[in-house]
């Protein structure tokens, strides 16, 4: 009979220890940790929610805003391949207007070192690398600059956790995350809005090296595929210093094709059709 006691005493005194351990395993983003830790924590586990896709592709139409509100409309094409242990490779071609036709930019994404980015204008008939000085520049004219198209890979990042807040139907969290090469970056913090229950991306706000608020990217439109994988319909950002926008639609998104490696060479560039 004592032997009976002295377990029961024993399973409610640990019992609130087991109920904490559960709700921690239960609640990875509601633990006791630094705001450093969670963020970095939410942004490990959105790339790895993604890993596994192996490769696609899409058809993009880019609208161009000026202030004015006067558009003008270009028709792309992206293929995207997923490369073990370093980052991605994307190749991006213009298809319309014809004074654009053939234009391309390959990125080689990297973990740990600067992206890699070559650009390709049919016209001269020559390729050009984009350096890491010139990557916060405008990409053909858009508000997107050659950095915003680099997959943000998490390494290149150090990460902080602000806050919890509504952002439409969704509870979303807010982290901001700055660069680990403050030289390779045009901006010196990003905020970023992601949903707690599919860490999907709907908001970021850029800030240039001075901190002043340079830019605003809002997503939306997501669709899932391969019952995993989600991917946007739209993105639009807007420059907040020149009233600028660019709109950019994607559509006809095609999983693990036919794409190799040698689809994305710097020497099949001018190739590219």
């Amino acid at each position: 009979m004592r032997t009976i006691h002295a377990y029961l005493v024993r399973v409610l005194l640990l019992s609130p220890c087991l109920v904490v351990l559960s709700w921690l395993w239960m609640s990875p983003f509601a633990y006791p940790a630094t705001p450093e830790e969670i963020g970095l924590k939410i942004a490990t586990e959105s790339k790895a929610r993604d890993d596994g896709f192996g490769n696609f592709t899409a058809k993009q139409t880019m609208v161009l805003r000026n202030k004015q509100g006067q558009e003008s409309r270009r028709q792309l094409r992206i293929k995207v391949l997923e490369v073990d242990d370093d980052g991605n490779k994307s190749l991006t071609v213009f298809d319309e207007p014809r004074d654009v036709r053939g234009t391309a930019l390959l990125t080689h994404a990297h973990k740990h070192e600067a992206d890699d980015q070559w650009l390709y204008l049919p016209a001269l008939k020559r390729v050009k690398r984009i350096s890491s000085s010139n990557r916060s520049g405008s990409f053909m004219g858009s508000e997107f600059s050659y950095e915003d198209l680099s997959a943000p890979e998490v390494e290149k990042f150090t990460y902080r956790y602000l806050r919890d807040e509504p952002c439409g139907d969704l509870t979303c969290t807010v982290c901001e995350r700055f660069p680990v090469d403050k030289k390779a970056s045009g901006y010196s913090r990003q905020v970023v809005w992601q949903d707690k229950d599919e860490l999907r991306i709907w908001k970021v706000d850029y800030y240039d090296r001075k901190d002043a608020h340079l830019k605003t990217l809002t997503v939306g439109n997501y669709t899932q595929h391969l019952d995993k994988y989600w991917r946007a319909g739209e993105m639009n950002m807007v420059n907040h210093l020149t009233g600028k926008s660019t709109v950019l639609t994607w559509a006809d998104y095609q999983f693990r094709t036919k794409l190799r490696d040698r689809d994305f060479s710097k020497t099949g560039l001018k190739r590219v059709r």
